[in-house]
């Protein structure tokens, strides 16, 4: 009745992949238990029965056929109208353009295969918009812990709806994880629909193409007084190039661009055999990506039949995959936390020393924002991701045997696909990498002895030495630099503390500060925290600090004027002149600050959260 499972997750009854009906194989193995003709042995539960029917009929199951046969399929969209990386996914005017409804395109390739599809939609945050900083408030808190959500919602509504399949529309970063967790919680058969990436903006003013990481650099720029050198003629002022750079950076629907987070997750989720071929670099208003909704139905339908589920194709060798992308084209930070954590929910043992591993084999081969020019569009447009699996496969740098929700294995997806056009200078060869090894580097360290996180492309050079100047909150950092207390003479290494997963709580990503130190060209300072950074972020910097401050780790004693020096060749990250000894004794005057929040969905988070080395998970009980 259940194949014998053993989790710790929640096993419905379920009928085998044996099972028949009129001599054809069973695909609604979880709703037929409630919506299948009256031989419920007991009376109560076949009254049960009786009302969830009647629930469904009302609902718009149009037969008694439909009822008992039909295969139901929810199709959950992480939605809401305020967010272009969202907004794909049900029809919304912007721009005075409408965006296509993939959702409905989903529900009606569904239908044409006989099955019921169940749209429903779970909670977006966007972190571009909570991005701004206000002070202790900083609505920023808000967005690592919807993943968390994100992931409760998939499982809840497929459980208690008995779902037999689900097909899920994430948008932007942590919508991406939090649906592949919820999807592996459940296993169900299952399939990720990417919603898609943006196309590029262009700013007039500055005469080039801008991206949604241009404002925040601009800011930068416009706070020290030199914004207005940006555009070449010198024929415009601060105040027209950055009301120019706002309205124009995001041009419409989509997830942001460049390789930030959603894009790096999106191509990783790919990698896995959890996306169609081409779903993480086909545009959110491309024909290709409503060509991929119409083939949900007979993907779905090939998951059911072959019973393929999320926790089948999350092997180990199919994690390795992921790293290996990660690496080759210079994916988001983020990628390391979410990836773990999404690793974890499959229970497949993977820890951040695995990414060190992989880095060190892998070369970094994508000239691609934040750190280089071009966009997922610009990739989309040669081939996309499948040509560059492609390419890895045949250098054996991937393993192509890996099962996919196509059924067939990672190499066989991608063996009819183009591989990369001669002269495109988007990937670089495997011979003339941009970096020998990949871009991620995992320091350890008397400051960050459980390990940090940082995002290493050689155009920072791999050591930095210079002095701690200490905040203990992103928004003391911004005051600073606002203000024009952050001098540009000498090295300096700014640490913000108290950001990490309990300390926040929620990890806040630090774009604003990374952006300005990078808009207001300072190339004298390293920036490291317990917090994260955007996957837009670039320069000198050092996320993920574990333990985090709040935990007493040793962030926590670090003074202004401390020697730090991060050594990327020695993956390391230290105060050279401070001991171990020094540190404790620092430690024993400390006392934990009081959390900003004790009530209410943060306050919860904060109490349940681990370490970001462990995924910034809130179940590892």
């Amino acid at each position: 009745m259940n194949d014998g499972v053993v989790s710790d997750y929640v096993v419905f009854p379920h009928l085998g992949t044996d099972a028949t009906r009129d001599g054809e194989v069973v695909l609604n193995r979880h709703s037929t238990f409630i919506t299948r003709d009256h031989d419920f042995p007991p009376a109560k539960a076949r009254q049960q029965a009786q009302i969830y029917q009647a629930m469904l009929y009302a609902a718009g199951v149009p037969d008694e056929e439909t009822m008992q046969k039909s295969p139901h399929v929810g199709i959950a969209s992480v939605w809401w109208e305020g967010n272009p990386c969202k907004s794909v996914q049900l029809i919304s005017p912007l721009h005075f353009r409408k965006v296509g409804d993939l959702g409905a395109t989903i529900k009606k390739s569904i239908e044409s295969e006989g099955f019921l599809g169940w749209r429903y939609n779970t909670i977006g945050v966007s972190d571009g918009i909570t991005m701004g900083n206000e002070g202790k408030l900083a609505r920023m808190k808000f967005s690592l812990q919807s993943r968390e959500i994100i992931a409760d919602s998939i499982e809840t509504v497929t459980c208690a709806q008995a779902h037999d399949a689900c097909i899920v529309v994430p948008g932007c970063d942590k919508n991406m994880p939090g649906c592949v967790m919820g999807i592996i919680r459940h296993n169900r058969p299952s399939i990720v629909v990417y919603g898609g990436t943006q196309r590029g903006g262009y700013s007039k003013t500055l005469a080039r193409p801008i991206d949604m990481n241009t404002p925040s650099e601009a800011r930068g720029a416009y706070v020290l007084g030199t914004l207005s050198n940006w555009a070449k003629d010198g024929k415009y002022t601060a105040e027209e190039i950055i009301t120019d750079i706002e309205k124009n950076s995001v041009p419409g629907a989509g997830a942001c661009g460049g390789m930030y987070t959603a894009n790096s997750l999106a191509t990783i989720i790919e990698t896995l055999g959890l996306s169609v071929p081409g779903s993480s670099s086909s545009p959110a208003t491309s024909p290709a990506k409503h060509r991929e909704c119409s083939r949900m139905g007979e993907i779905i339908r090939i998951c059911m039949e072959k019973n393929i589920r999320p926790r089948d194709l999350l092997t180990r060798k199919a994690f390795e995959n992921a790293l290996t992308m990660i690496m080759a084209i210079g994916g988001s930070t983020n990628s390391v936390l979410h990836v773990l954590a999404m690793a974890r929910t499959a229970e497949v043992d993977l820890t951040i020393d695995d990414f060190q591993r992989v880095s060190n084999k892998t070369p970094f081969l994508a000239d691609m924002v934040p750190s280089g020019k071009h966009t997922m569009e610009d990739l989309f447009n040669i081939g996309g991701i499948p040509s560059v699996m492609k390419l890895l496969i045949a250098a054996k740098l991937l393993d192509g045997s890996t099962l996919t929700v196509t059924g067939k294995t990672l190499a066989e997806n991608v063996e009819s696909w183009p591989s990369l056009p001669q002269g495109q200078e988007i990937i670089r060869s495997i011979d003339n990498p941009i970096k020998p090894s990949g871009h991620i580097v995992i320091l350890r360290g008397n400051i960050a002895p459980g390990g940090a996180v940082a995002k290493i492309t050689g155009k920072e050079g791999l050591r930095f030495e210079g002095r701690a100047r200490v905040f203990d909150k992103e928004h003391e950092l911004c005051t600073a630099l606002d203000q024009g207390q952050i001098p540009k003479d000498e090295n300096i290494v700014l640490v913000v503390r108290y950001e990490g997963p309990k300390g926040g709580p929620g990890m806040p990503e630090q774009l604003r500060a990374s952006g300005t130190l990078i808009g207001g060209g300072f190339k004298n300072v390293a920036l490291i925290t317990d917090g994260r950074y955007s996957g837009a972020s670039h320069g000198f910097i050092v996320g993920h600090v574990v333990p985090e401050a709040a935990a007493g780790g040793p962030l926590a004693a670090v003074q202004d004027g401390d020697v730090i020096c991060i050594d990327a060749e020695r993956n390391r990250i230290d105060m050279p002149h401070v001991t171990d000894e020094e540190i404790q004794r620092r430690l024993l005057s400390w006392k934990p600050p009081r959390l900003p929040v004790r009530k209410g969905t943060l306050a919860k988070y904060a109490h349940l959260v681990s370490s970001a080395s462990d995924g910034a998970v809130t179940d590892a009980f």
